[in-house]
């Protein structure tokens, strides 16, 4: 092992001193480190999104302005408690006439004294708003992390050229893409691949093995050139989908509910609707 790593340290110390000094020779001296095991597969896996994130723009990951879980102003304490308790989020904006009109930021936990209140009559979702982070949809994910940590924001409304919502970003679908999808109790728990999720539609996980798929919705999708159901989609789309994208396939539409740049997580499958109904769109995972 020691000669392996002074051979290895030789071999930096050379592209170092040599040119050209690109990501991909980089990469590739990584890539030859973890095949001597001098650095496990999550390391490498780790610094390739470090090192992406530089390329990402802001409009590859936000959650779409359709998807948003927005408060209307207007909207009393009772009637919008059930949308956060339902979604789960610990931030939601707070819009006035439209989604245009984000006038802040409320985070769950400042609720909390008004619910374990028996007289919410004085309720003023006004006085708790907090300012929302307002960025550009071209931002560089780098860029956006350093803000985020000065800031101390953990999310963003997200502008076209315009000055119009395009969308919302948290600090937690950046760091998403440098470590991977980050479960919290509120993402699948169980150990099943397939979980109920709304009436007639299921969670399921994209590495769902195709033959467990066919099983469960007797369908027939064929596992000679993909193992998993996620692989098989992604030819399907043809592309890397992004989340909220929709496809149907044989009598099922396949919603992307967790993806990044590289690969999907989770979808959401329900049965697809009659070709004389208008598509519906099915609100993705919106993180915390």
């Amino acid at each position: 092992m020691s000669e392996d790593r002074s051979s290895w340290l030789e071999r930096i110390a050379q592209i170092l001193q040599s040119e050209p000094k690109d990501k991909d020779q980089l990469l590739q001296l990584l890539q030859d480190a973890q095949q001597r095991n001098l650095i496990d597969l999550d390391a490498i896996n780790m610094i390739e999104g470090v090192m992406t994130v530089s390329e990402i723009q802001v409009r590859d990951i936000m959650i779409p302005r359709s998807q948003m879980d927005v408060i209307d102003r207007e909207a009393s304490l009772e009637e919008f408690l059930p949308v956060i308790i339902e979604s789960a989020h610990s931030r939601f904006p707070v819009i006035g006439e439209n989604r245009d009109e984000v006038l802040g930021i409320i985070l769950a936990k400042d609720l909390l004294p008004f619910v374990a209140s028996s007289d919410n009559s004085s309720f003023d979702i006004r006085e708790i708003l907090r300012p929302a982070m307002i960025i550009p949809e071209s931002k560089r994910l780098n860029v956006l992390l350093r803000e985020f940590q000065t800031s101390h924001n953990h999310m963003a409304i997200v502008v076209d050229e315009y000055g119009g919502v395009a969308g919302l970003v948290t600090i937690e679908d950046v760091l998403e893409q440098i470590v991977g999808e980050i479960e919290d109790e509120h993402d699948m728990e169980d150990e099943s691949d397939i979980l109920p999720a709304a009436p007639g539609c299921f969670s399921v996980r994209a590495l769902t093995p195709i033959d467990e798929f066919n099983e469960h919705f007797r369908t027939s999708y064929s596992d000679e050139e993909f193992d998993t159901i996620g692989g098989l989609l992604m030819s399907a789309f043809g592309h890397m989908p992004k989340r909220g994208e929709q496809i149907d396939m044989d009598g099922l539409r396949f919603t992307v509910q967790r993806a990044d740049n590289r690969r999907i997580y989770l979808l959401e499958v329900c049965p697809a609707p009659e070709e004389d109904e208008a598509p519906q769109d099915h609100p993705a995972d919106q993180a915390d």
